[in-house]
C-alpha cells in the first residue's frame, strides 16, 4: 500500500548556516510529488533528510504514522523507502542481476551470520528474490542484460538498473534523485513511461528531484519549489513554471523586470 509522507517545520544547519528553513508539505498515497528549484535550493538536503542521510536539527517527517526524522538509512527501508541517487551506486564488474540482488537484503530473514552459514530459509528466500529481480529486469527492458558486467551498459542503462534495485526492495515510498541527468531525450520521455506505469501498477508513492522540468511537468501531480532553503510555492508543474517568484527565484528579479 503506498505511503503518505508529511513533513512538518523541517530545519537543518550545519554550523550557524542555515541550509533548510520551516521546509512542510504532505505527499498523499500514490501521488508523484516533485521537489524543484534553483542550484542552492536545498533539494538535495532535503531528500537526504528524508532518506536518513542527514538528521534534521529539527521539525517532524513522518511516514504514515511513523516518526522518521533522523532514523537511519537502513532501518527507513523497513518503513518501506527506497531511494536512487544522481550518479547510480553500482558494483561495475559485478553483474546486472548480482547489482539489482543489493536491493533484496532488508527482504532476506535474519542477518549477516544466517546468511553466512547458508542455512535452508536463507537460501530459499535467496532463491526467490533471484527470481523476482529477474522478472523485475525483463519487466523493465533489461532482462537481456541480467547476466552481463554493470560496466558493458551505458549510463542510461545504469539508471534502470538502479530503479530496479530500488524496486525490488518492495518500496511503498521511492525517493528519485534526478533520475533524467545525463539521459537522451528518448531516454527521458521512456524514463517518463516507466515511473508512471510503476506507479499504477505497484501502488508505490514517488518523490522526483529533478531540473528536467518536462520531466516534471509530465509526470507530476504537484510540486513544492524550494529557494533558499525555504519554501517558496506549491502546486502544480504548471502553475509553478508561471509563477512570479518562481521564475524570479531561476532567473534573476532584475531580468524579469528587463523583460517586463
Amino acid at each position: 500500500m503506498a505511503a503518505r509522507l508529511t513533513l512538518h517545520d523541517v530545519n537543518l544547519r550545519f554550523g550557524g548556516v542555515k541550509v533548510l528553513e520551516d521546509v512542510g508539505f504532505t505527499v498523499e498515497p500514490g501521488q508523484i510529488f516533485g521537489l524543484v528549484g534553483p542550484n542552492g535550493a536545498g533539494k538535495t538536503s532535503l531528500f537526504n533528510c528524508i532518506s536518513g542521510h542527514y538528521k534534521p536539527t529539527s521539525g517532524s517527517i513522518r511516514i504514515d504514522d511513523s516518526e522518521v526524522a533522523g532514523v537511519a538509512p537502513a532501518s527507513l527501508a523497513r518503513h518501506g523507502l527506497a531511494r536512487t541517487f544522481q550518479h547510480p551506486a553500482l558494483q561495475l564488474r559485478a553483474s546486472v542481476l548480482e547489482n539489482v540482488l543489493l536491493g533484496a537484503h532488508t527482504r532476506l530473514p535474519g542477518g549477516p551470520l544466517t546468511w553466512s552459514l547458508r542455512l535452508p530459509g536463507t537460501g530459499r528466500a535467496e532463491r526467490a528474490r533471484r527470481t523476482e529481480a529477474r522478472e523485475l529486469l525483463e519487466r523493465n527492458g533489461l532482462g537481456w542484460a541480467a547476466d552481463l558486467p554493470a560496466d558493458e551498459l551505458s549510463h542510461g542503462l545504469h539508471k534502470g538498473i538502479e530503479l530496479c534495485r530500488a524496486l525490488l526492495m518492495k518500496p511503498r515510498l521511492l525517493l528519485l534523485d534526478e533520475p533524467a541527468a545525463g539521459l537522451s531525450h528518448g531516454e527521458v520521455e521512456q524514463f517518463s513511461t516507466t515511473i508512471k506505469r510503476l506507479q499504477a501498477e505497484d501502488d508505490i508513492t514517488v518523490v522526483i528531484v529533478e531540473h528536467h522540468m518536462g520531466l516534471i511537468s509530465a509526470l507530476t501531480d504537484r510540486v513544492v519549489v524550494l529557494d533558499h532553503g525555504k519554501k517558496l510555492m506549491e502546486g502544480t508543474a504548471a502553475q509553478a513554471q508561471s509563477d512570479t517568484r518562481v521564475i524570479e527565484a531561476y532567473i534573476g528579479k532584475d531580468a524579469v523586470d528587463d523583460a517586463a
